[in-house]
């Protein structure tokens, strides 16, 4: 859960590349190249989970968020930068 502020921050969806407009399986405009060694020409990837951990229980945070969606819920508070979203004091909440 994420505040209103933080919500225009949120990255956008991964989706499929259009077919041969740029698609990364096809030879034709710029795709991939014939007979290509991929150990050698291996980019660095993007990786949906970066290196930021959670402040509660160390676990990996997609966004650049502080909290995990998880801890976030049940602390009430917003993922991405610890604002008080919700009141949790009345809600049945297991600690497992």
């Amino acid at each position: 859960m994420v505040c209103e502020k933080c919500e225009k921050k949120l990255s956008k969806v991964i989706v499929p590349d259009k077919w041969k407009e740029g698609a990364s399986n096809t030879t034709e405009g710029g795709g991939r190249k014939i007979n290509e060694n991929k150990l050698l020409s291996k980019k660095s990837r993007w990786t949906p989970y970066g290196n930021t951990k959670c402040m509660i229980c160390k676990q990996q945070v997609h966004q650049d968020g502080k909290y995990c969606h998880t801890c976030a819920y049940s602390k009430g508070v917003c993922a991405m930068c610890g604002k008080q979203v919700l009141d949790t004091k009345l809600y049945k909440q297991s600690n497992v």
